[in-house]
């Protein structure tokens, strides 16, 4: 045992690896010490503590107030300015931040890590007195100690010393107490940082993940939990740590993931409710671009769901372009092996519609610039993917026609064998929201060609009451010239007109049922209409076998 150290309340069970389990694997009850100086000049018959004020009583009066925020201690010169070559300076030299008050030199500190509380250890140290450490106060004594230069210079035994030996025990043998000073560190880490204590904590938390992995069988995961505790910050220098090691890049995908769905959650559904402070915002725009930074690089070790929602993130917190384009050209090259769940990224807002189509539709714009220069690409799984996704968002009565037409002409005719699955989609919005206008449902369907469909599907079409008449009327027309064709090549003694067979599909679109009385004016008008029908006719056959010929290409 090193000099000038007690232990308090340890047994041997506590010093070693009492337990080891997935949530505590180095024993859940933090380890606790009792430290005691070597040297000490004045001794404290008390130190009284009121509720702005620490008065330390001896043999002789105090000479020396410090003064830490709103509290006062009334100390002596010789004890505190023996262990702190800060002081020393301060109370023997002259400064702008000491006056005098009576007999007594008034000195201010300020930006003391810790506070008053650190001070509060560090003046019962210099007086003699027992100070409890443990995992949660072990870093601010350790920084205020460093502060305040309490070094093995002026006394052996000081006060630096004797917490670097605390700080390294525990580092090297409790997982639990390692968060502990970490979560600690959270409201000094500048000097924390400064001092290499995140690092250390970083290091340990390496090792000991180690030699627990060496000693049980265990999930891999066992470890999110406490990490995803970790701020930013320091959760990044965690992850780089374990990163360095070589941890499994699929288990450090999951563990970044895990930590930004718990912490990130109010991002990624939206800052609609309420809008932060922009300090907040920035906190946050700085968290995603260090996420994204150490997202394993290799294939599969993140999921294509938790890019989307990362990139849904970064473009509302408008973090850097460069880094956007990172995430959209990692879930680009990931499509082609995605499923439609994959691609579901939720809004949380009531006017929102459910699904956020405009983050894959940033991704499937990028796919398709890179497509053309990419010999290996394979748009129709692609396309596939998309008809699925189509078919899951088009239910979605707040889906706008606007964000489902970008989505629909998204892909190039290419991408798709046939547009079976494309119509389906598309019939299943006109469903969801049949208060659309005619013309909207027109511009809807207006990728929709016959030739493209398969037999079932025109049927479908010829049928189907949602679509817009023109097209059905269309398709009709289409089927009959498609069948008058047919019956022609083949030496068929069908002979019908064109007038015939669009005085038929006038009837049978409009299903009128025409009397005795009705008949003369009807006929009238039908012969006023099969003058423009005609012409439509012909232009028709002028389509499909413009549409033909495409295909044939």
């Amino acid at each position: 045992m090193m000099k000038g150290f007690q232990f308090a309340g340890l047994d041997k069970a506590t010093i070693g690896c009492k337990t080891l389990d997935c949530e505590s694997p180095f024993g859940a009850k933090p380890n606790r010490r009792v430290l005691l100086p070597s040297n000490v000049p004045i001794l404290a018959h008390s130190l009284e503590h009121t509720q702005r004020n620490w008065i330390a009583w001896s043999n002789s009066p105090s000479d020396l107030i410090i003064q830490i925020g709103d509290s006062s201690f009334h100390l002596h010169k010789l004890a505190i300015a023996s262990r702190s070559e800060y002081l020393n300076r301060l109370v023997f030299q002259r400064g702008s931040n000491r006056e005098k008050a009576g007999d007594s030199l008034i000195i201010q500190i300020k930006n003391l890590p810790g506070g008053k509380k650190a001070f509060e250890l560090i003046v019962k140290f210099c007086y003699g007195r027992k100070i409890d450490i443990t995992a949660a106060n072990i870093v601010p004594l350790y920084c205020a100690a460093h502060f305040l230069e309490m070094s093995e210079d002026l006394e052996e035994g000081n006060l630096i010393s004797k917490a670097e030996a605390f700080l390294t025990f525990q580092l090297l043998s409790s997982w639990k107490d390692t968060f502990r000073i970490l979560k600690s560190s959270e409201s000094i880490s500048p000097w924390a940082k400064d001092l290499h204590i995140v690092k250390r904590c970083s290091e340990a938390i390496n090792s000991l993940e180690s030699v627990h992995k060496s000693k049980c069988i265990y999930v891999d995961n066992w470890w999110f939990k406490d990490v995803s505790c970790l701020r930013i910050d320091h959760f990044i220098e965690v992850i780089q740590s374990i990163r360095k090691r070589g941890t499994k890049p699929e288990l450090v995908g999951s563990c970044i993931e895990h930590w930004t769905r718990k912490w990130f959650s109010q991002v990624t559904s939206g800052l609609d409710k309420e809008t932060p402070m922009p300090i907040t915002l920035q906190l946050h725009r700085i968290s995603t671009e260090g996420l994204i930074n150490i997202l394993p690089s290799e294939e599969n070790s993140v999921t294509c769901n938790f890019l989307l929602h990362l990139l849904k993130a970064g473009v509302m917190l408008k973090i850097n372009p460069e880094l956007l384009c990172v995430l959209e050209r990692r879930v680009a090259l990931m499509l082609e092996k995605c499923r439609v769940p994959d691609l579901l990224v939720k809004n949380q807002g009531y006017k929102d519609s459910l699904y956020d189509v405009s983050v894959v539709l940033r991704v499937l714009r990028f796919y398709v610039c890179g497509m053309s220069s990419n010999s290996s690409a394979k748009p129709h799984s692609v396309g596939r993917l998309v008809d699925g996704y189509l078919t899951q968002v088009a239910r979605d009565e707040n889906l706008t026609m606007e964000s489902f037409k970008s989505l629909v002409e998204a892909l190039p005719q290419k991408a798709r064998h046939c547009d079976d699955n494309l119509y389906r989609a598309i019939d299943m919005y006109l469903k969801a929201h049949p208060n659309l206008a005619e013309e909207n449902r027109t511009d809807v369907c207006r990728v929709l060609e016959y030739h493209r469909l398969s037999h079932e599907a025109r049927q479908h079409v010829m049928q189907n009451d949602r679509l817009p008449l023109k097209l059905t009327t269309e398709f009709v027309l289409f089927e009959q010239v498609n069948m008058a064709t047919s019956m022609t090549s083949k030496g068929s003694n069908y002979r019908r007109t064109n007038t015939q067979t669009v005085i038929r599909v006038n009837k049978d679109m409009e299903k009128r049922q025409i009397t005795n009385a009705q008949e003369i004016n009807m006929m009238r008008k039908d012969v006023e209409m099969i003058k423009s029908q005609l012409l439509e006719v012909h232009s028709c056959k002028m389509k499909l076998q413009n549409q033909l010929k495409r295909c044939i290409r």
